[in-house]
């Protein structure tokens, strides 16, 4: 993967717009608001291996990578909460790293579990193809149905229509934004303790850090969010 913009593994350092949104009131039907009550709570890391040393850095904001650096995400549940993680490559192509698939939701899909992007020990190394990558990470107190619809309309469609829909995922995301637009508290502390993707490649290598050694511990009411953005060169 080249040092891109990051699309969805390993590049997301340099210009990336992280944001953290977050609980508010929803301004739509079908969106139940506890107020006062933090029922999203979950720990994700991301993790880069940077130069020719390999070292081991965690990616928390926009950053910038190069080709031939590596990088793994991990989710872990700590409530029953759904997260999202899209990533959308320098080319506009849309890929859903997690949940691995949106059936995962009624099957392997539980608290107390690391999640790993991709599965396993595998890493994504960044190509040759540079450029922006966004990820988005996304976390709800309830299933966020109609950026699933779209997620779907994407996946099924045929390439001359990818380019549109991939355009109304992340219309999707900016709207769920807007409905949570009123900003709550929300705390991220540390906590001790795939198929390939264009313009990336899975590697299959043992000796690697476990990236939930950098995860973050975050807790919100209603809704969380985050983008970074890495500067794919």
């Amino acid at each position: 993967m080249k040092r891109t913009g990051w699309i969805v593994a390993l590049g997301l350092i340099t210009s990336v717009n992280l944001w953290a949104s977050d609980a508010g009131k929803p301004q739509e039907q079908g969106v139940s608001v506890q107020q006062g009550q933090e029922n999203v709570l979950f720990r994700w890391g991301f993790g880069a291996l940077i130069g020719k040393k390999a070292e081991f850095v965690a990616v928390t904001r926009d950053t910038s990578l190069a080709s031939g650096e590596e990088i793994k995400l991990v989710v872990e549940l700590r409530k029953d909460c759904y997260v999202y993680v899209v990533h959308q490559s320098s080319s506009g192509e849309i890929a859903l790293l997690f949940p691995y698939s949106l059936k995962q939701f009624a099957s392997d899909y539980k608290p107390e579990k690391n999640y790993y992007i991709p599965k396993g020990r595998d890493w994504f190394r960044l190509d040759t193809l540079k450029g922006r990558e966004t990820f988005y990470l996304l976390d709800s107190s309830e299933r966020l149905l109609d950026l699933e619809a779209r997620l779907a309309n994407y996946q099924s469609a045929t390439p001359a229509k990818k380019g549109q829909l991939a355009d109304e995922v992340v219309g999707e995301i900016r709207n769920v934004r807007k409905r949570y637009r009123t900003l709550a508290a929300f705390a991220e502390r540390p906590v001790a303790i795939g198929g390939n993707i264009r313009g990336m490649e899975k590697l299959d290598e043992t000796k690697r850090p476990d990236v939930s050694a950098i995860a973050t511990e975050v807790s919100a009411q209603n809704f969380y969010a985050k983008t970074i953005t890495i500067d794919h060169r």
